[in-house]
């Protein structure tokens, strides 16, 4: 039977078990969160990002969950910098032009603050600049893909957090909790 682990991974943390990046101080990794042999993460995220990682000893399961040509939805709350103009979030929702290309359209809508953990350390607040959150859901992933389509429209990411991928949510899971789903 195919295991498949739901991780909360904090800010800071690298999404991968070993650090080979570094001598001398190590960065923290999942690892330090999770003791379970023979599970990979299904994606990554970025060490600047925090929210849900997917684990799994399962190959398929790993390819569907990763791979875009399934095109599996991704949600995330984004704290961004500046006000959200109606016409940034019709241009998140029509696809907007990266370097490498237009994205898909994206789900975008502003929230309120969300309720979750507070992030160590916090953001940088600048008092004359206001900030607000974002509900984005895409179905790519492409290297810093969010942040580069925030800034795209004028509202740059200050802080990312992936609520969701496909049916499976970070909700009710602490900052480096785990839990394990039955498939």
């Amino acid at each position: 039977m195919s295991r498949l682990i739901l991780i909360n991974k904090p800010y800071g943390v690298l999404p991968q078990f070993t650090d080979k990046g570094t001598e001398g101080s190590p960065r923290p990794t999942l690892s330090q969160f999770l003791d379970v042999p023979g599970v990979y993460p299904a994606g990554r995220l970025d060490m600047d990002s925090e929210g849900l990682m997917l684990l799994t000893d399962d190959g398929r399961l790993q390819a569907r969950i990763s791979d875009p040509k399934f095109k599996m939805p991704k949600s995330y709350l984004v704290q961004v910098e500046g006000e959200v103009s109606d016409e940034a979030l019709v241009a998140l929702r029509n696809g907007v032009r990266l370097k490498d290309g237009m994205t898909l359209p994206a789900e975008a809508e502003r929230i309120d603050v969300p309720q979750i953990w507070p992030r160590d350390p916090p953001i940088r607040v600048r008092l004359s600049i206001p900030d607000n959150w974002l509900k984005l859901t895409i179905c790519e992933g492409r290297n810093r893909q969010v942040r580069r389509m925030t800034a795209a429209v004028g509202v740059p990411t200050l802080r990312l957090v992936r609520w969701s991928v496909g049916e499976w949510t970070v909700e009710g899971l602490g900052q480096g909790g785990w839990r394990e789903i039955s498939l």
